[in-house]
């Protein structure tokens, strides 16, 4: 965005007429779509746009969609993750009979109880 700007404002001679700095600060804070709203505020609020620089502007401009950008990017990934569907948990019910144990059972039925559970 800033450099289609840049070559509007640097063709501007022929226009006969020349833009003073609030001019071009003003013009580049009303371009910007909704997403930028929080930003225009704070710099309408907190800086004289007629003194404002439209260098330090098109830092802040910079830096804005960056720091944004990146908290986009850690938004999606999370609404993406909660997209996911559960895993689903199997979970063994588990019986105790008093009239039998484990003393029942062979060495060998042991054994293969065991390679079982370990599975």
């Amino acid at each position: 965005m800033i450099t289609p700007f840049t070559d509007i404002i640097n063709g501007r001679p022929g226009f006969d007429r020349n833009f003073t700095n609030g001019e071009l600060v003003s013009k580049m804070l009303r371009s910007l779509s909704e997403d930028w709203n929080s930003l225009k505020m704070l710099i309408d609020n907190l800086k004289d746009v007629n003194t404002y620089p439209l260098e330090e502007l098109y830092g802040t401009l910079m830096t804005y969609e960056l720091n944004n950008a990146e908290t986009n990017e850690k938004t999606r990934k999370s609404k993406e993750e909660m997209k996911e569907p559960p895993k689903r948990q199997i979970a063994l019910k588990s019986t105790n009979d008093e009239g039998s144990s484990n003393t029942n059972m062979s060495g060998e039925e042991l054994d293969d109880l065991v390679l079982l559970v370990k599975k």
